[in-house]
């Protein structure tokens, strides 16, 4: 049987450099950060774990963010039109269970995951993933194998069409399971 989690995460956003300037707090998922601030260019997490969008909505690129402090992040991760919402990730605990599919809508070969998964072409002779039903856990999807490049999160659900969340022309090609003690 898995559990979830649902204590608060804290995240707290700054406009400037080095935790200047105005600050928005954040506990929860938040759509649209641009009625609270007019840039973000360092960030605080106190608690929990997040995912950071550079467009409302939750669309665009994504970036998994952890307890800790990021004076500069917008710099270190390339993120050039600041922050514009964001998703708590609640702590998962139990197992974890993942379908994933190598075309829209479920369609093509398939194949479920229960462990990280760090080359889906050498493990599963799959060369794109564009489809995923999660049943257990949370996610991250990575454009490249071992883990790298573009991200996105994947929670409990079905996802028929990654290009409709935003994600067109990105290739998955390597998953990994959201354990952090968050």
């Amino acid at each position: 049987m898995s559990t979830t989690d649902m204590s608060m995460g804290k995240i707290i956003f700054y406009e400037d450099r080095n935790f200047q300037g105005r600050s928005y707090e954040c506990m929860s998922d938040c759509a649209d950060m641009s009625s609270y601030l007019s840039r973000c260019h360092s960030c605080r997490v106190e608690s929990g774990c997040f995912m950071v969008y550079d467009r409302p909505n939750y669309m665009g690129n994504q970036y998994f963010m952890r307890r800790g402090e990021y004076a500069d992040y917008m710099s270190m991760m390339g993120m050039s039109g600041g922050i514009r919402s964001c998703r708590m990730i609640p702590m998962h605990r139990g197992q974890f269970r993942m379908k994933i599919f190598e075309r829209e809508n479920f369609g093509g070969q398939s194949h479920e995951l229960m462990e990280d998964c760090d080359n889906i072409m050498d493990r599963y002779r799959m060369n794109d993933c564009q489809s995923c039903h999660v049943m257990d856990g949370h996610w991250l999807m990575y454009e490249q194998p071992n883990f790298r490049g573009k991200m996105m999160y994947m929670r409990p659900g079905e996802h028929r069409s990654f290009r409709d969340m935003g994600m067109s022309g990105t290739r998955f090609m390597s998953m990994r399971r959201i354990m952090d003690m968050c």
